[in-house]
């Protein structure tokens, strides 16, 4: 409970806290997630510190900001096919980085879910947007966000005047339209997932979201398969 004190005490959150529904969040990524980052999106709710960082949220107004939406497997992809390629070194496996957070610059922040049983010690990592470079913190998203909003942690690769004039947060607004698919996207059909998915030792329930990590899986997949 520190983690998220201090960051309220740092940033005052908007209104009411929210309830998540963490089991069934946890139950659609098909893995627990930490603790301070439950506390910190049922208080804050979606939204925008110092208009820069948007944190992903369950709830999220758009599936680029959706915890539980496609982004976090997209990113993912990515990393994965830039460290197959060698078109940016990865400094981890990318298995184990899931994207927490954007910037409006277009910098990542990842949870390192390695060890993946214990999230309450997962550590953040940051990439560059549209460069090499990496940036790891020692400590969870709370306390990251805590550090760098009270200018006691600098990420090279942000800008340097995200701390002033104080730290703040914007709830996110209402969306009024769609917004335009990714490039490459398509609909996909959830039954072969799921014939697929059984076929291959996965567990995924019979209706309803398929777990990430399934999905992963099954995009991963050889064309023969």
């Amino acid at each position: 409970m520190a983690g998220i004190t201090a960051l309220t005490q740092l940033c005052p959150p908007p209104g009411q806290a929210m309830n998540s529904h963490w089991q069934a969040v946890e139950a659609s990524l098909g893995m627990s997630l930490p603790q301070d980052y439950k506390q910190l999106a049922d208080r804050y709710g979606p939204g925008v510190f110092n208009d820069y960082v948007h944190v992903y949220h369950p709830q999220g107004m758009t599936e680029f900001v959706n915890l539980t939406g496609p982004m976090p497997g997209r990113i993912r992809a990515q990393l994965r096919k830039d460290d197959e390629q060698g078109t940016h070194p990865v400094p981890y496996d990318p298995e184990t980085l899931f994207a927490c957070a954007g910037t409006d610059n277009g910098e990542y922040l990842f949870w390192i879910t390695d060890p993946a049983a214990d999230p309450d010690h997962w550590r953040i990592a940051v990439n560059e947007a549209r460069g090499p470079g990496w940036f790891t913190y020692d400590g969870t998203l709370t306390a990251f966000l805590t550090a760098v909003l009270g200018g006691q942690a600098q990420v090279p690769l942000f800008p340097a005047g995200l701390v002033e004039p104080s730290a703040r947060f914007a709830p996110a607004r209402p969306v009024l339209r769609e917004p335009a698919p990714l490039a490459g996207s398509r609909p996909v059909d959830t039954r072969s997932i799921r014939s697929w998915a059984r076929a291959h030792g996965y567990a995924v329930p019979p209706r309803g979201r398929i777990p990430l990590g399934v999905r992963d899986a099954w995009e991963r997949r050889k064309p023969t398969e």
